[in-house]
């Protein structure tokens, strides 16, 4: 069971829990709570691709440039934990 994610006490990074949802047709963020999202992705699950993508998408959705999001547990799953650096 993946742990509920937590505003970081550390005021410069956020914490969020991203189920992502690869080879959809269409691109579709979905905001559960402020900590929580469901994103559909276009890409495949194939070699980062998703990745690479929900990278792209939360830096276009947030308005912040993709090296400030960084990927912190579950690269190579479905829920990943994703660390944005304020």
């Amino acid at each position: 069971m993946t742990k509920i994610p937590r505003q970081i006490k550390n005021k410069s990074m956020t914490q969020l829990l991203i189920e992502v949802r690869p080879n959809s047709k269409n691109l579709k963020i979905e905001k559960i709570t402020d900590l929580i999202y469901k994103i559909h992705l276009t890409a495949p699950a194939q070699a980062g691709k998703a990745n690479k993508q929900l990278i792209e998408v939360l830096s276009d959705y947030f308005k912040i440039a993709k090296s400030l999001i960084s990927i912190n547990a579950g690269k190579s799953a479905k829920t990943k934990i994703i660390i944005i650096d304020n």
